[in-house]
């Protein structure tokens, strides 16, 4: 499976529709996503259980902005809709493969669990340290 077009129309409903999606952000100007762009694309071949999607930041600044992009190449992974991978910078095709392997081995119930812990921290801060709703 090739690679996905991804815009500020579709991006969301791709992330959390998807249960692997691998995004690469990149800009034509830039030499090292034109490094990374066969990788990326070889990648998008041979695993067509994983959605590759691309979105190029000068087209979509504003999607750009909000995932906060500050380099070029930056890959993201996604798994059931949860950012679990970020990172700036051109991969081998060895590195991208480790990365393949390590989202597909994430036990998902585990990350899920710690998010809410954490959310839980978070509505607590403000709380005095009670995370009780509504205490």
């Amino acid at each position: 499976m090739a690679s996905t077009t991804l815009t500020a129309d579709n991006f969301e409903k791709t992330v959390l529709g998807e249960d692997i999606v691998l995004v690469d952000f990149w800009a034509e100007w830039c030499g090292p996503c034109r490094q990374f762009a066969p990788v990326f694309e070889a990648a998008s071949e041979e695993h067509d259980d994983i959605v590759f999607g691309k979105v190029d930041t000068e087209a979509e600044q504003a999607l750009a902005a909000a995932a906060n992009i500050t380099s070029i190449p930056t890959l993201m992974a996604f798994r059931d809709g949860i950012l679990v991978f970020a990172q700036p910078g051109a991969l081998p095709a060895s590195a991208l493969q480790q990365v393949i392997d390590g989202v597909r081995g994430l036990d998902m119930d585990a990350i899920r669990a710690e998010i809410a812990a954490d959310q839980g921290t978070e509505q607590g801060a403000g709380q005095g340290g009670d995370a009780t709703p509504g205490a």
